[in-house]
């Protein structure tokens, strides 16, 4: 039986004895945590892990007592505001997991976690070692979920933003640390490189020159050992995983010029080349820094982002008595004082004052925006120059910044399939690389077998597509960015790559093409059995419940006293509710019977109609300039409204609209969406209301105004946090950016291994020039990508 845990592979302690039957043999383990959690494992059903694991697992540490209570405290509903996002019944949390090394770990917890029947859904990512669950909290709590993986062996905790900044903080040093070893091993090397090859040993003894050959050797194997040891990791982890990835052909460069160097020193025959290997490994290192630091500009927008956010928050008691408190103790229905100049922790809404806020780092729009009792306002944005109360209505998770982090990590996340593609093409070229060095090799042994093993390294080495898989990823991770910092909020991977395809663009009335701020320009009542202020009184109260942008022209009609109830929302047509002794409706003209006329909204008695409301709305002032661009880059725009008065014809003639159709419910803008569709035209759907939520699920592309009802907010692709129409206008000057620096990059990575290929093949490119061009080839490529940056 072997001396080495089964589980973790580390040594078994002496007197110590204990087994697991695994796929009917007992292995031995090394203490009770591996055996439990050994078991476990085998109990549940998923000893294929130890099939396909990659690397050993980790050492399990038991529990004590105060890491139990310690996990047990995440179920605290105040500490979870911090980190659960809550959808309907469904609770989301991403945790990060220590432990993670592979694809058979991911398996692994998704398998246990997928065992517990309040889990919903589970997405593990091994390269950033997190897991994202979606499950209900009531039935299981969080604490369970951690124990659960602690039993296979994985830490883990909820994520926060200055853990990972501190973990790119490591990578960062570890970059440095393996670049300091490999610059100052290099120039030591090439010290005596050099003066070999200018014949500065020549009279000395053969003995001496085989000397300074052995302290190459010494110095050389820290670089390629320490510095140069991640590529062959990752290497060997791919072909493990039965992948060819990038660092294939470049650990097969490094460490097969390091080995052939090592024979011809100790055999005391042929060549060294530890200069090359050291400065191709050095080059290498240096090339993937820069490359890590420009990726690491891409993202900071949105780990800037979380940075926004005060530390601590001045509450006011019930005597308005200042307390300063941490901003993350902040709860629900807490009055905070905000003077000038200070930052808003959290979501509220202005209790008392006035003022003016900078709202630019969500919406772009750097001119402040006036507040006044009633209106929301948004954490991480800035008081101007009033003093403010609010009173907290959003905390942790569920505000706006959070979620727009949050949304923006999700659509990053999401792989697009033309990012699917290049990973696949870039394996492909990665085996093709293989097959082509090894003619290299073959042919040039048979012409000039002295130099066929440098050739062949640098063929290796010059065609490595590392360009090629970054020419995607870092031009989308730019283009989010971008679109972030204007108020554009990208919620799916695909919606950069629909844009430039739009032929059709479809639009809601109120609140998209329209301002939205109604304001009644006159009742007209139809019997005489109620007065005007009981029918506005009546019509404010159920309004009330209204999400509709028409429900605010009611506002200063609503009494304080309300006594209508079941209170029901039908999406299309209107909102219900009774009394004692009626049944009272606000909506369509015509909802109860086919007496259409052309207001805006008709009230009901019983169903029966009493008064007719008509509204102003204006059109806002960049509806003209968005509807002649669109039109003028072969874009057809149509009009979906639910409003059946003749604002909507007068409208759509004012704006010069291909064509409209007003009194649509829902499900008629979704058919005329579909319809649209099986012409083969590429639709996108603009709205903001209730009813705009089905047709959302039929475009192709769905845009949504901030400004607008939760659901159609939920439901779209993209959320103009500005609702500005302008930004729809930067949003296609973005895709069609990005679009072009796309092809951009890949014309310059395909350019680049298309030209390096037969002049290395040929002799021509040295290592250390193949090191330098296949660095400055992935640089080139991402700087490309970071102009979308500056857009």
């Amino acid at each position: 039986m072997s001396n080495n845990c089964f589980h973790c592979l580390e040594s078994v302690p002496s007197g110590f004895s204990a087994t697991v039957n695994i796929d009917g043999s007992e292995q031995p383990m090394c203490c009770i945590g591996c055996q439990t959690v050994a078991e476990t494992i085998v109990s549940q059903g998923m000893t294929d892990y130890y099939k396909f694991r990659t690397v050993r697992a980790g050492k399990v540490q038991q529990l004590v007592p105060e890491q139990l209570a310690f996990i047990t405290s995440y179920d605290n509903p105040d500490i979870q505001d911090e980190f659960i996002s809550q959808t309907n019944d469904i609770s989301e949390v991403l945790l990060t997991v220590e432990g993670i090394t592979c694809a058979a770990c991911a398996w692994l917890i998704e398998k246990q976690l997928l065992n517990i029947p309040a889990i919903k859904r589970v997405d593990v990512n091994t390269s950033t070692n997190r897991a994202m669950i979606q499950w209900d909290k009531e039935r299981t709590p969080l604490s369970e979920l951690i124990k659960s993986l602690m039993e296979i062996g994985y830490k883990a905790y909820p994520f926060q933003a200055d853990i990972e900044a501190s973990q790119k903080q490591l990578v960062a040093k570890a970059y440095i640390r393996r670049l300091g070893v490999a610059g100052l091993m290099t120039m030591q090397v090439m010290m005596f490189a050099f003066a070999m090859y200018f014949g500065m040993f020549s009279g000395m003894e053969e003995n001496f020159e085989q000397y300074f050959r052995w302290i190459s050797l010494i110095l050389a194997s820290p670089v390629i050992l320490y510095s140069a040891l991640p590529f062959l990791t990752n290497a060997i982890n791919g072909l493990k995983a039965k992948q060819l990835n990038m660092d294939l052909p470049v650990s097969l460069a490094i460490f097969g010029a390091y080995i052939a160097s090592s024979y011809a020193t100790v055999m005391q025959v042929g060549e060294v080349y530890f200069e090359s290997i050291c400065m191709f490994t050095f080059l290498l290192l240096l090339g993937k820094y820069l490359e890590f630091r420009a990726r690491l500009k891409a993202s900071e927008f949105t780990a800037n982002l979380q940075k926004l956010l005060p530390l601590t928050a001045r509450t006011l008691d019930k005597d308005d008595q200042e307390h300063i408190i941490a901003a993350k103790k902040l709860k629900l229905n807490d009055r905070v004082l905000i003077k000038p100049g200070e930052t808003i922790p959290a979501d509220g809404v202005i209790c008392s004052g006035t003022t003016t806020v900078d709202e630019s780092m969500m919406t772009g729009e750097h001119l402040p925006v006036k507040k006044y009792i009633d209106h929301q306002v948004f954490a991480g944005t800035v008081n101007h120059d009033g003093v403010i109360t609010i009173e907290i209505n959003k905390i942790g998770q569920n505000t706006l910044l959070n979620q727009i982090i949050k949304l923006q990590h999700s659509a990053l996340a999401t792989r697009p399939k033309l990012v699917e593609i290049t990973d696949k093409v870039a394996q492909w070229f990665v085996a093709c690389l293989l097959v082509f060095a090894s003619l290299t090799a073959i042919g040039w042994y048979q012409v000039d077998p002295a130099h066929a093993f440098w050739i062949t390294i640098a063929v290796l080495v010059a065609t490595c597509p590392c360009a090629l898989s970054l020419a995607i990823p870092t031009a989308l991770t730019c283009a989010v960015a971008t679109l972030t910092r204007k108020g554009i909020l990208i919620k799916q991977a695909h919606v950069l790559e629909t844009l430039p395809q739009l032929t059709r663009v479809a639009f809601d009335k109120t609140g998209t093409l329209t301002q939205g701020r109604f304001s009644i320009d006159s009742v007209d009542l139809l019997v005489d059995s109620i007065s005007k202020q009981q029918v506005l009184a009546l019509a404010a109260q159920l309004e009330s419940y209204s999400e509709h942008p028409i429900a605010t022209a009611f506002n200063k009609y609503t009494p304080e006293q309300r006594h209508l109830y079941d209170i029901n929302v039908h999406p299309g047509l209107g909102i219900s509710g009774h009394d004692d002794n009626h049944h009272y409706a606000i909506g369509k003209s015509g909802w109860f019977d086919n007496s259409k006329c052309n207001a805006q909204a008709t009230f009901y008695v019983d169903k029966q109609p009493v008064a007719n409301f008509y509204f102003i709305d204006e059109v806002k002032d960049n509806a003209a300039p968005l509807i002649a661009s669109l039109q003028a880059q072969g874009l057809t725009c149509h009009m979906l409204t639910g409003d059946a008065s003749s604002a909507g014809q007068q409208i759509a003639q004012r704006l010069k609209l291909d064509s409209f159709k007003v009194g649509c419910l829902p499900q008629d803008k979704q058919s005329e969406v579909e319809l649209w569709s099986k012409q083969n035209e590429i639709v996108a759907m603009v709205g903001d209301g209730v009813n705009d939520s089905p047709v959302f699920n039929s475009a192709h592309l769905s845009i949504a105004m901030d400004t607008g009802a939760d659901i159609s907010k939920n439901t779209a692709d993209v959320v103009l946090l500005n609702s500005d129409l302008a930004a729809i206008e930067h949003l296609l000057i973005i895709s069609k950016k990005t679009r072009r620096i796309i092809k951009q990059n890949l014309a310059l990575s395909l350019l680049y291994n298309g030209s390096i290929l037969p002049l290395a093949a040929l002799g021509l490119v040295a290592p250390w020039m193949a090191v330098i061009g296949m660095s400055t080839s992935s640089i080139i490529v991402i700087c490309n990508s970071l102009r979308l940056l500056k857009l």
